[in-house]
């Protein structure tokens, strides 16, 4: 199987997160930034797409406290006031699944879409479905009991059947690890904690594929990297839908 993880991946110190309180970095420099919250898995996706093509030294993160959010971020930086964003070239974009594409095309290092035409057609589809799947999901983790939406469970089963498309590996491209599964990652990452504690639900069972996929996940630097202490997102999820 071919490795999932490039050669060059750095590991690398964290900086710490900036709040109201923190002073803005020098914007505008010349330095290329990536505004990220360690919890949010849309800044997640970026993150790993850096991580991948090895670029710990050419784009620097800077870690924002979506709770207690600098002034600064959003009159100096991006107007939109979340992340993840990209400081590049004196300009900033945002949108993670745009963002992820800006890094591949614009940046060196390993591809994250394979040459083959039919490949890049799926992984279009794939990434127009991704906020389809993730609202389905969210819509059981709403509801109150152990309770899980029909929606959810066709939702990883059609993850299942995506999965399922090509025979010559464990992503969803097949052999090579891409943006398609950068666009799902972290969320995957989410659900299965979530769906474990509050609703007694295993989404890789009776999902080979799924399992596989996750398995693989697990042994790539440039994800693991980025992942947090599962104790604390379900914390904060919690926190958030006010449950107990």
């Amino acid at each position: 199987m071919a490795s999932v993880s490039p050669t060059s991946f750095v590991k690398e110190v964290l900086p710490p997160v900036l709040t109201s309180s923190s002073p803005p970095p020098s914007i505008f420099d010349g330095t290329t930034r990536l505004y990220v919250a360690y919890r949010c898995p849309y800044a997640q996706r970026t993150w790993i797409a850096r991580n991948y093509k090895g670029l710990q030294d050419k784009i620097k993160l800077v870690a924002i406290d979506l709770e207690d959010r600098p002034v600064w971020y959003k009159e100096k930086v991006y107007p939109e006031n979340k992340v993840p964003s990209l400081e590049h070239n004196k300009e900033v974009k945002g949108e993670s699944l745009d963002l992820v594409k800006y890094i591949n095309t614009h940046f060196a290092g390993p591809s994250l879409l394979p040459d083959d035409p039919l490949k890049q057609e799926f992984a279009e589809e794939l990434l127009a479905y991704s906020d389809s799947f993730v609202k389905a999901v969210y819509s059981s983790l709403r509801l109150k009991g152990e309770e899980v939406s029909a929606d959810t469970i066709a939702a990883f089963d059609k993850l299942e059947e995506h999965l399922s498309k090509f025979e010559d590996g464990p992503f969803f491209l097949g052999q090579v690890f891409s943006l398609v599964d950068i666009a799902y990652a972290p969320f995957v990452e989410r659900f299965q904690i979530f769906l474990s504690d509050l609703k007694n639900y295993d989404l890789t069972k009776g999902r080979p594929k799924q399992s596989s996929w996750i398995e693989e996940l697990i042994k790539n630097e440039a994800y693991t990297a980025t992942k947090q202490d599962p104790q604390e997102l379900l914390y904060h999820a919690k926190k958030r839908w006010g449950v107990a």
